[in-house]
Formats: C-alpha cells, structure tokens, sequence
C-alpha cells in the first residue's frame, strides 16, 4: 500500500539531561504537531538524566528508537529540538542519514525541520553540506595547530610535536570531561589527538 494512503507511523524522542527535568513538555508539543500534521503516534521513547554528548550506546531509548527505524516501524521520527538528539551538526546529519537511509523522515519541532516536506528534504542536504564543512574545519585546524607546534619546537623538547587548537575545541574537551567522557571518546568526537586532550584536561584548575 502506497505510503500516502494511510497515516504516517510516527515515533516521538525526548530527552532530559537530569532525573529532576521534566519531559512533559516536549512531549505535549510533540503529540500536538503529530495531531496537526494528520501522524499516528506508534511510540514515544524518552531518555532521562542523560547528556546529549553521550552516544547512542548510552542512551538506550534512542537505541531502541534506531533499532525500530531499522526495522522500518516507523515513517517519521518526531524530537522537540535538535540538541535532544545530539550536540553537534555532524551528529545529526549522521543520523538523518542513518533516518534517509530506511526511508524515515525527521520532524524537529523548534527549529521547524520537516523532512516529509520538499523544503524539508532540501533543508537536509544542505545540513550535509555544512557538516561536511565543519568535520574538514576542524581537521585542518589541527594539522595547522600541529604544524606550528613543531616550527616552534626546540630540540630540548620544550613543545616539540604539541599540536594548538582553538579556544573553542579546548572548551569543548572540558565541556566533554565534566560529563564522564574518557579520553579516547574526546578525541574522537572533537577531532584531535589523545594527547592534546590530556593536555587540556591537566590544565584544568
């Protein structure tokens, strides 16, 4: 039966960074739109007291939400705003791709995104674009960062081989430290070396 012919299967995602946040909100936003916009609410799945700089493997609502979207269960996934599902710009395109890729469409109530629409759909590849943008930004600041450090090395090993990065990438290492994250993880998600990372997190006071 052609998708059109009967209401869209819709799977609603909230989550909230503490047990004392209230998710209700998002919710109620969420089963509005799902009304208006003529969807069938088939799940709701809530993730609570998790930061979204976790990954999917910590967060076992979203986990199951994905493992439904493999299956097909749904037609769209509905969230109240970008930053429950993830941090980042690269996040989230990393999902719409996960989504696109079982032909799931995504509904993001703050920021007016609808992938079910032709402007929605247009929205997204652009939202590509730039996180394709973003991912090489930040690998080229840290060769940069990387090339300086060993100009200005000295053969007593004063700063030989330490790569610079932005005030913004350093805030991000502690921003991603104070939230439990290891080591290896920071690295991985803001695109540097390990050591880099345990030389900011030293730093800290």
């Amino acid at each position: 039966m052609p998708r059109s012919s009967h209401p869209l299967r819709a799977a609603l995602y909230a989550r909230v960074s503490t047990d004392r946040q209230s998710t209700e909100n998002q919710l109620r936003e969420l089963r509005q739109a799902a009304e208006r916009l003529g969807w069938e609410v088939v799940g709701e799945f809530v993730d609570r007291g998790i930061s979204g700089a976790k990954g999917r493997k910590d967060r076992p609502q979203l986990d199951a939400l994905l493992k439904g979207v493999a299956r097909k269960d749904y037609d769209v996934v509905a969230s109240w705003s970008v930053d429950r599902l993830g941090r980042s710009l690269i996040d989230l395109v990393n999902m719409l791709q996960e989504l696109h890729s079982t032909g799931v469409d995504l509904y993001l109530h703050q920021q007016g995104i609808n992938t079910t629409t032709p402007a929605g759909k247009a929205l997204f590849g652009m939202m590509g674009v730039f996180a394709e943008f973003e991912r090489g930004m930040i690998q080229e600041r840290v060769r940069a960062g990387m090339a300086r450090a060993k100009a200005k090395g000295t053969k007593s090993g004063n700063a030989i081989g330490r790569p610079v990065v932005s005030a913004a990438i350093e805030d991000r290492i502690r921003e991603l430290r104070t939230e439990g994250l290891g080591m290896l993880k920071i690295a991985a998600q803001v695109g540097c070396g390990v050591s880099v990372v345990q030389r900011v997190v030293a730093a800290q006071p």
